[in-house]
């Protein structure tokens, strides 16, 4: 399954849209994290957890993006976009929204 952000993929023709597909993670953060995060933002540096959580969030939309394009009869999602958002009480989960254009290419 390919996905990119582009509308269009280089070397490729876009034969069928199929439709928008879109998912939706929420990824908790936990005390520890916040704790060491906390350190981090006073002391500099980079907050190694927090990055980890944006990664698996991405990961996550990603594959479900790719597993409703692919139930939808489509081998590639073209642009895709990625949305990330604070929700919870003091922004304590992490929201990420994926959506894109599922379409078969040749």
């Amino acid at each position: 399954m390919l996905l990119t952000t582009t509308p269009t993929i280089e070397g490729h023709t876009i034969q069928q849209y199929l439709g928008i597909v879109t998912s939706e993670t929420i990824i908790g953060a936990n005390v520890v994290r916040d704790f060491f995060a906390g350190l981090r933002d006073f002391f500099g540096g980079r907050a190694g957890s927090y990055e980890e959580v944006l990664k698996e969030g991405k990961e996550t939309a990603l594959q479900e993006i790719r597993e409703r394009a692919a139930a939808m009869g489509a081998n590639a999602v073209v642009g895709i976009d990625l949305d990330y958002e604070t929700v919870g009480a003091q922004g304590s989960m992490l929201m990420v929204v994926c959506s894109g254009t599922a379409v078969r290419v040749e």
